[in-house]
Order: structure tokens, then C-alpha cells, then sequence
């Protein structure tokens, strides 16, 4: 009798001892941290998200589409002044409504933070600053994801180039038409007719035409370009 009640307790302490050793090796196991334990307690991956690419709000601008889609984008923009804010001071300027390719080109990348943190890479004393370029890859990268394109020029407006007028220069590729380079502007610091017919006026200084004469004193390198940059830090749409 005491042999088989013997008999019987060591088989009920195996049995223990298996579920205990069980319960530890469960315990002891790592777990993805891809897993995760639901209410039954057992393993599930989780979902997996797909990140999308942002889908572009405006088309990536080329020669080919560049007038149609300022002549839909001017309809829906009309703001008309803008705010340089330089090294030097700020500058506050009018976009003329006649002009209307070239006011939405200059708003459309204001819109796009192009400007800011270019430069006024040009500067002849009592002649002009010119400005919207940058040797910073940053502002390089910027045209590249608004696009590349030109502009006809527009110069039948009755415009002249009078001191304080904003003007934007042609392309510096082989270039008969002077098709107008649309990233960069020159503002005039005197008359210069001579320029009439060939660059497209778009605006006037309105304020800080003293601050344009500033920029323009800095001492430059022989190719016109100040030694020590002139920033346009920001510029900013006021109405």
C-alpha cells in the first residue's frame, strides 16, 4: 500500500514539474517586436502601412505648358505687391496687371518659397541690382522640382525703364527672342531705355528704392558679383 501511494505521488510531481517547465520556456521566448499578443494570447503581425507619395498640387513646369497654366494660376492669384526683405532693408514692390504671365510667374514662386534665401548676384552702381539666382544647391534643387521654362517676352505695355522699375532679363542660353529667364528679376537704378523692347517691365519699386541704391554701392568682384552675398532672406506677399 505505502509503495503504491509512493507510486502515485511521484507521478503527480512529474506531472507538475512539466507544466511549470512549460510555463518558464514560455515565458523565456522573445518575441518579435513585429508581433504582437492578442486577447487569446497568441501571435498576430501587425498591419502594414503603405506610405504615399504626396501627390503634386501643380505640374511640373515645362515649355510646353508653362503659359497655359499661368493663364489659368492668374485668374485664381491676384495678389499685385510683394515684400523683398534683404541684408540691406526691405523693398516693396507693384506686379502690373498688364503684365499678367509674368505678375503670376513672380507670385507663383513666391507662393513656392523660391526667393528666399537668394541673392542679388549683380550689382552695378546708379545702373541695376539684379537678383533671384544663388550658387546654393538648396535654390538649385527648388527650380528643379517647379521646372524648367522660359517666358516670352511682353514689352508692348507702354512701360519704359525708368529708374525703379523691376524687369526680368532673358535666358542666358542662345537666346534670339530674349525669352525671359523667370526665376531672376533686375530692378533699375536709372533710366535705361536702351534696355526698352528687349526685357519685360513687370512691376515698380513702390517703397526702398533707397535700399536698392544700398545693394548697389557694395564692391563687387570684375563679373558684377558682390564679394560679400546680398541675401534676399524672404519675400512676402502683402496684397
Amino acid at each position: 500500500m505505502k509503495r503504491l501511494l509512493f507510486i502515485l505521488f511521484s507521478i503527480c510531481l512529474m506531472n507538475c514539474e512539466d507544466k511549470q517547465s512549460h510555463k518558464n520556456k514560455n515565458a523565456n521566448t522573445p518575441i518579435s517586436d513585429s508581433l504582437t499578443v492578442n486577447q487569446n494570447n497568441e501571435l498576430q503581425k501587425p498591419q502594414t502601412t503603405i506610405q504615399k507619395t504626396p501627390k503634386r498640387k501643380y505640374p511640373l513646369l515645362t515649355d510646353k505648358n508653362a503659359m497655359e497654366f499661368f493663364l489659368q494660376y492668374e485668374k485664381e492669384h491676384k495678389e499685385q505687391k510683394v515684400r523683398l526683405i534683404t541684408d540691406f532693408g526691405n523693398i516693396d514692390i507693384l506686379l502690373f496687371n498688364e503684365t499678367k504671365f509674368h505678375r503670376a510667374n513672380f507670385i507663383y514662386l513666391t507662393k513656392q518659397g523660391y526667393f528666399d534665401n537668394t541673392q542679388f548676384y549683380r550689382v552695378i552702381e546708379n545702373y541695376i541690382i539684379q537678383g533671384g539666382s544663388t550658387d546654393d544647391r538648396d535654390v538649385m534643387r527648388k527650380r528643379k522640382k517647379i521646372g524648367k521654362y522660359l517666358l516670352p517676352t511682353d514689352t508692348k505695355r507702354g512701360f519704359k525703364h525708368d529708374r525703379g522699375v523691376i524687369s526680368m532679363p532673358s535666358s542666358d542660353i542662345d537666346n534670339p527672342y530674349k525669352l525671359a529667364s523667370p526665376y531672376e528679376f533686375f530692378i533699375t537704378l536709372r533710366d535705361v531705355y536702351q534696355l526698352d523692347g528687349d526685357y519685360t517691365i513687370f512691376g515698380k519699386v513702390i517703397n526702398g528704392l533707397d535700399v536698392c541704391d544700398k545693394i548697389a554701392e557694395v564692391e563687387t568682384d570684375d563679373g558684377d558679383w558682390p564679394l560679400q552675398n546680398v541675401y534676399i532672406r524672404k519675400v512676402e506677399i502683402l496684397e
